[in-house]
């Protein structure tokens, strides 16, 4: 099965480099597409030089549903900018998706960095699996005719994650790897992270409770700038 890698960007000149390297040491990719919602900071140049680049209106859901559309593999795999995928990514996938009943997944997680963020986020994550929850920054793959029969990421401001994973797993398996995927903290860093993480968990709670995600995300950019 091709894979076709997918990562929206806004303003990611400084981590965007690190992942197409990275990328570059993955076998098996039919290509790498970058999704960029508008940026101001050279983004996009260094994108053109090593993907394929897509443009869209901001916001990630948006970003990564164009990139879909552009995408000619069977596989979707999407990564934020700011990750590190290890070079036996490809494999993993290839291996989780031979059995048939599996429609996607997602990564095992850790978070570098020597920071407080990093190592308590590492920690908690593993319990948040437990609650079945799962995020964009643990690297969602998803079979082409899976994601096209869950309908796609939607236009939704926050948690459109969240929303297509409820999907996809309606209509299929979706299975967690062993492989691990290195996220960034850095939405932690610097900032009060007890207080921001207790309000992040507000946040999903409300979600889940059916608040809308507009209001949501207005919120959200409040915390982060409080928590500075």
């Amino acid at each position: 099965m091709r894979i076709s890698v997918i990562i929206p960007t806004l303003n990611e000149a400084v981590a965007l480099p690190a992942i197409l390297a990275a990328l570059e040491r993955v076998d098996g990719l039919a290509e790498v597409i970058v999704a960029d919602g508008g940026s101001e900071d050279g983004t996009p140049g260094l994108a053109i030089t090593r993907a394929i680049l897509v443009t869209s209106v901001a916001g990630r859901g948006q970003q990564q549903a164009a990139g879909a559309a552009m995408a000619t593999g069977e596989v979707f795999w999407f990564l934020h900018a700011d990750c590190t995928p290890a070079p036996e990514s490809s494999r993993a996938i290839q291996e989780a998706l031979a059995d048939p009943a599996v429609g996607g997944g997602h990564f095992s997680l850790r978070f570098g960095g020597d920071g407080r963020g990093a190592r308590m986020l590492t920690r908690i994550y593993p319990w948040l699996r437990c609650l079945g929850l799962c995020y964009g920054d643990s690297g969602i793959f998803v079979r082409r005719e899976v994601y096209e029969a869950a309908g796609g990421f939607r236009p939704m401001p926050l948690f459109e994650d969240v929303d297509l994973v409820r999907r996809l797993r309606r209509l299929r398996r979706f299975r967690r790897l062993d492989c691990t995927l290195t996220a960034s903290a850095r939405r932690f860093e610097h900032r009060n992270f007890a207080g921001m993480f207790a309000q992040w968990t507000g946040l999903q709670i409300l979600y889940w409770l059916g608040v809308s995600p507009g209001w949501l995300a207005r919120r959200y950019a409040l915390v982060r700038e409080r928590s500075r």
